[in-house]
């Protein structure tokens, strides 16, 4: 996810891999959004790995540890969910927040390359790609090994 720059209701992540366009939520989902833009704009995310690649499901980034174990929220800690009923994983490309259970938003997100109804009403939805969607579907076929870890970093 070498890094991020959001522009209004947009961002950019620049991978090694090519760019992938974002439209944010900020109307349906601000602390989440301002969130990832603080983060971002902060250089958070820069030189940052994509720790979690599962073909067929989601690529999964923000981690400043790049293992799944950390990062942390702009307000230190974790954040509260921002779940709506309009924004759903019924499609491929929505990005989304990684947790460890209800209310423990930090700086890991997911972008998924399938519908994936059963994250519903558990990851707060808060952006789609707009444009390099082959972007991340070449980052979701990189190598991984057995723990889901693409074999040469992707950032």
């Amino acid at each position: 996810d070498a890094g991020a720059h959001t522009l209004g209701r947009t961002a950019v992540l620049h991978t090694t891999l090519g760019d992938v366009h974002i439209r944010l939520y900020h109307d349906e989902c601000p602390r989440t959004v301002e969130n990832f833009s603080v983060h971002s704009r902060r250089g958070y995310y820069d030189g940052v790995i994509f720790h979690r690649v599962i073909k067929g499901f989601m690529v999964q980034t923000g981690d400043p540890r790049g293992d799944g174990t950390g990062g942390e929220s702009i307000w230190g800690g974790e954040f509260e969910d921002e779940i709506r009923r309009s924004l759903r994983h019924d499609r491929p490309f929505t990005v989304s927040m990684a947790n460890a259970g209800p209310g423990t938003n930090g700086s890991q997100f997911f972008i998924t390359t399938a519908p994936t109804p059963w994250l519903d009403n558990k990851h707060t939805v808060f952006g789609r790609v707009t444009k390099g969607s082959d972007v991340v579907e070449a980052i979701e076929n990189v190598a991984v090994d057995d723990g889901d870890k693409p074999v040469t970093d992707v950032k």
